[in-house]
């Protein structure tokens, strides 16, 4: 039977990239997905050719950075499932920039998307993720929350603070058969890191950092997501994965 059999899964920011290769397993694993974006041509494309494929799959454009997408979003999924079973948290940008040179407005749409919008989604969601009675809140951190490099400061710092909101919500949402863990990525190549990869000699200076001698794809995140939202990790709660090749062990 597919691990996620009659499941309802909401993947944000899932047009694209990890979300979308996540969205595309959870399909498949027979979970209705929800795939939402910014991007509402590409969420909506997405969806289609899923539901193309035999499998089940909705679409809708949504900021989570705007509290009243995120409420329209949440009161859809209620009027038709009444229930969340897998919340992915996936949404999020970057601005790269030296942290002396960053602007108020850069770091509060940084902050807006990749921090509140998480917090928005875990907290609005959570009466829908509490009916389905054994949830799974999965939250996309990164290693450089855990790591510096130069002009990741301000990023970092978001994701910091989602690996903290993690640890603590897996408390508090314990009691409702919630779990709630995160994920945090290295380097993976989508059209968030395009552009930094393709400098040769910051990418072979990377690969040398890590031991698989790779980089990520999305898939291999979203094979993580999987495992998470599955019964196969029904122990585990508050705990962070990292899918980095081995780098964060060797530095």
């Amino acid at each position: 039977m597919p691990r996620l059999q009659d499941k309802i899964a909401l993947v944000t920011g899932s047009a694209h990239g990890i979300g979308l290769a996540t969205a595309q397993l959870m399909a498949a694993e027979g979970a209705h997905v929800y795939i939402t974006d910014v991007d509402g041509a590409g969420a909506e494309k997405a969806a289609a050719e899923l539901v193309s494929k035999g499998f089940k799959a909705s679409s809708m454009v949504v900021d989570v950075s705007r509290g009243q997408d995120v409420t329209a979003l949440v009161r859809s999924i209620e009027q038709q499932h009444k229930k969340l079973d897998v919340v992915v948290n996936n949404a999020g940008i970057n601005v790269r920039t030296d942290f002396r040179n960053m602007s108020d407005a850069d770091w509060v749409k940084l902050r807006e998307v990749n921090l509140d919008g998480m917090i928005r989604i875990a907290r609005d969601a959570f009466p829908l993720m509490k009916a389905s009675g054994k949830a799974s809140l999965i939250n996309l951190a990164s290693i450089m929350g855990h790591r510096g490099m130069r002009t990741l400061a301000a990023y970092g710092a978001t994701k910091g603070a989602i690996s903290a909101l993690t640890r603590g919500l897996a408390v508090e949402y314990a009691p409702f058969g919630i779990r709630v863990n995160a994920l945090a990525p290295g380097f993976i190549e989508t059209a968030l890191t395009e552009r930094v990869l393709r400098i040769e000699a910051f990418s072979k200076a990377l690969i040398d950092q890590t031991p698989l001698r790779r980089f990520g794809t999305s898939e291999d995140v979203a094979n993580a997501v999987l495992f998470f939202a599955s019964d196969e990790s029904s122990f585990i709660t508050g705990a962070e994965l990292a899918i980095d090749g081995g780098m964060q062990a060797a530095l």
